[in-house]
């Protein structure tokens, strides 16, 4: 008799975003089962089964956990028009996510946070994130929390702006500073090693990066931007005044599609965002390959060939 290999099974949280998407993709490259949580239908995919709900629904989280070896829990809210709707997107839906997981028995717990989190001082997002890193080391869990920095890669609508403006030859960028970056497929190989991974990872605090030591000035990665859409750029640092009127501007132009909130203007403006390198996860688990310059070239030829560009 033939014995069949026994399939690791994620529940996962956020699969219809940027992060999540990718994450799935590699997770079924892998031969990894998944368990994916989405509020509309989606397409059948193989492996994958499909969890009609939302972090406030008992029943729905309770199914996502079923054969779940590990939790990834990507979904978050970063665009809210006031502090109860990060609230709720945030804290409140990671403590759903967690008692679901402590109901099912599911010990391993991999939480995507956000930089911001260190910093909940300067904005009601990096309060919420702050406060779900709480909940989640107050779990009992085995839990991993992962701290990015800014996201990007094909498919991101929060950087498409940038890129957009980079063809004109402009990019506006915040008052002098400095941020990490990293690419989502890197983002995404480090988030299914922790959940893999049941020794050094447990109980760790990571926050990952492209591996650019002191991370880079708002005016380099500007221009880096520029050269992945074929342009020399000006990159500008503009006054946290512009920006508040900036986002005003916004939210009037695309009322809550918009990009650049008040809230959002809070962190941006903080000369320092980037990562602590002894919080960076360990190299036998887990280290970037994409060179960023190369991934921001990448994702340029992305939005060109898929129509973004107008």
């Amino acid at each position: 008799m033939v014995l069949q290999e026994e399939v690791f099974h994620l529940a996962i949280t956020g699969g219809t975003g940027f992060v999540g998407k990718t994450v799935i993709d590699l997770a079924r490259t892998e031969k990894l089962a998944v368990n994916a949580l989405a509020r509309r239908p989606q397409a059948n995919r193989e492996g994958v089964t499909w969890v009609d709900g939302a972090l406030d629904r008992e029943d729905s989280l309770n199914s996502l956990m079923t054969d779940a070896d590990a939790v990834l829990h990507i979904a978050g809210v970063v665009n809210a028009p006031h502090k109860a709707g990060f609230e709720a997107g945030n804290a409140a839906g990671t403590l759903t996510v967690v008692r679901a997981a402590q109901t099912a028995g599911v010990r391993r717990f991999i939480h995507v946070s956000s930089l911001a989190a260190r910093q909940p001082e300067l904005s009601d997002y990096g309060w919420s994130k702050h406060c779900a890193e709480q909940i989640v080391m107050a779990s009992g869990l085995d839990w991993t929390i992962i701290r990015p920095p800014a996201i990007y890669g094909p498919a991101d609508t929060e950087m498409f702006d940038l890129f957009r403006i980079a063809r004109r030859g402009l990019v506006l960028l915040p008052p002098e500073g400095r941020l990490s970056v990293v690419e989502v497929g890197d983002l995404a190989r480090l988030l299914l090693a922790c959940a893999q991974d049941r020794d050094i990872s447990i109980g760790a605090l990571y926050e990952a990066d492209d591996g650019v030591d002191d991370g880079w000035s708002h005016g380099a990665f500007g221009r880096a931007i520029g050269w992945a859409v074929g342009k020399r750029v000006t990159a500008i640092a503009t006054p946290r005044p512009l920006l508040r009127l900036a986002a005003r501007t916004d939210r009037l132009l695309r009322g809550k599609n918009a990009k650049l909130t008040s809230d959002r203007v809070n962190y941006f403006c903080h000369p320092d965002w980037v990562i602590d390198p002894l919080k960076r996860p360990p190299a036998p688990l887990w280290q970037p390959e994409v060179g960023t310059r190369e991934g921001l070239k990448k994702t340029a030829k992305w939005y060109q060939e898929n129509g973004w560009f107008r």
